[in-house]
C-alpha cells in the first residue's frame, strides 16, 4: 500500500483533502453571497483577488529567495495565464453576478454540477481518457440528484429572472475548458506558483474593471472585510489551491465528480446561514450525489488495481 511521507495511507490522505476541498469550494457560494450584501459584485472580486495575489506573491518571491525557482518559458506563463483568466475570473464572475441576480447560493452551486458530465463526455476526444460504463451510471445518478434539487430549489423561490439561471453555465463552461487546457500542459509548476499567476491575473482583471466602473473604493463595513477574508482564505487557498492539487493526485474524473457533492453542501449551507429553502428533494439529491461520487471513485480505484494486476503479471510472465 502507498503511503504518505508521514505514514499515513495515501489513499487516505486523497480522501481527507476531497473533504476538505468540498466544504472549501462549497464556501464560495456563501461568501459570494455574504459579499453581495455590502458591495458591488467588481468590489468584492477584485478585493478578494487583491488580498490573495499579495499574499501568494509574498510567498513565492520569499520561497524564490530561499529555494529558487525553475524558470518558465513565455509559453508556459501564457498557457497559465489563460487557465487563470478562464478558472478564476470567468468562473467567479459568473458565480457572483447569478447570486446578485437573486438566484439562491444552493441553486447557483447545484446548476455549475452539471459539470462533472461535460467533462466525462469531452475527456475521451479530448485527453483520450477512458470513462468507464460504471462511471457513467454514477454520472447520470448524479447528475439527476442535481436536476431534482434545481428543479425543487427553483421552483421554491421567484426572485430572479428565468434566464439568470443561465448565467452559472457560462462560468461552468469556463471551468471546463480550464480544466483541460490544464490537463495539456506538459511540465506544470507547483500549485503555489499556478495559484498565483491565477490570482495575480485575476486581480489586474477585476481591478481594471473595477476602476472603468467606478467602484474600486471598499465599504468600511466589518462585514464586508469578513466576506473578503472567507473568500481569500476558504474559497481561493483552500478550493482552487485543492482543485489543481487533486486533479494531479486523482484525476479528471474522479476530482469533477467530487462537484456533485457541492450542491447539496452548499444547500444545506445556505439554508442554515440564510435560511433558504431545503426540503425532502434536497436530501434525496444529496443522497444520489454522495452515491454518484462513491460509485465512480470506486470504479476508477477499481480500474486502476486491476490495471496494475496485469502489468504485473506481464511482467511475470517475461
Amino acid at each position: 500500500m502507498q503511503t504518505s511521507q508521514i505514514g499515513i495511507p495515501a489513499r487516505w490522505v486523497t480522501v481527507v483533502m476531497s473533504a476538505v476541498f468540498v466544504v472549501c469550494w462549497s464556501s464560495g457560494f456563501i461568501g459570494a453571497n455574504l459579499g453581495a450584501g455590502e458591495a458591488p459584485v467588481l468590489t468584492v472580486l477584485m478585493w478578494r483577488f487583491l488580498v490573495v495575489a499579495v499574499v501568494l506573491g509574498a510567498a513565492v518571491y520569499f520561497r524564490w529567495r530561499r529555494r529558487g525557482l525553475a524558470p518558465m518559458s513565455g509559453r508556459a506563463v501564457g498557457s497559465q495565464v489563460v487557465i487563470g483568466a478562464l478558472s478564476q475570473a470567468g468562473y467567479t464572475v459568473t458565480v457572483y453576478w447569478a447570486i446578485a441576480l437573486g438566484v439562491s447560493t444552493g441553486t447557483t452551486a447545484l446548476i455549475d454540477g452539471v459539470q462533472p458530465l461535460v467533462v466525462a463526455a469531452l475527456a475521451g476526444p479530448l485527453l483520450g481518457a477512458v470513462t468507464h460504463r460504471r462511471q457513467w451510471w454514477g454520472l447520470l445518478v448524479g447528475a439527476a440528484g442535481v436536476v431534482l434539487v434545481t428543479w425543487s430549489d427553483a421552483t421554491s423561490s421567484a426572485d430572479a429572472p428565468w434566464w439568470a439561471y443561465l448565467v452559472p453555465l457560462l462560468g461552468m463552461a469556463a471551468l471546463v475548458a480550464a480544466t483541460f487546457l490544464e490537463r495539456r500542459v506538459v511540465d506544470p509548476p507547483s500549485p503555489m506558483i499556478i495559484l498565483a499567476i491565477h490570482c495575480g491575473v485575476s486581480a489586474v482583471i477585476f481591478t481594471a474593471a473595477g476602476l472603468l466602473a467606478g467602484v474600486a473604493v471598499p465599504p468600511a463595513d466589518r462585514t464586508f472585510w469578513l466576506a473578503i477574508a472567507w473568500l481569500s482564505i476558504l474559497s481561493t487557498l483552500g478550493g482552487y489551491g485543492l482543485y489543481w492539487i487533486l486533479l494531479r493526485r486523482s484525476g479528471v474524473t474522479s476530482v469533477n465528480t467530487l462537484m456533485f457533492l457541492m450542491p447539496p453542501v452548499t444547500a444545506v449551507w445556505g439554508t442554515a446561514m440564510y435560511g433558504e429553502y431545503f426540503g425532502w428533494a434536497t436530501a434525496l439529491g444529496l443522497a444520489m450525489a454522495g452515491g454518484a461520487t462513491w460509485v465512480v471513485n470506486r470504479a476508477e480505484s477499481s480500474t486502476k488495481v486491476r490495471d496494475r494486476r496485469r502489468a504485473a503479471e506481464a511482467v511475470g510472465a517475461l
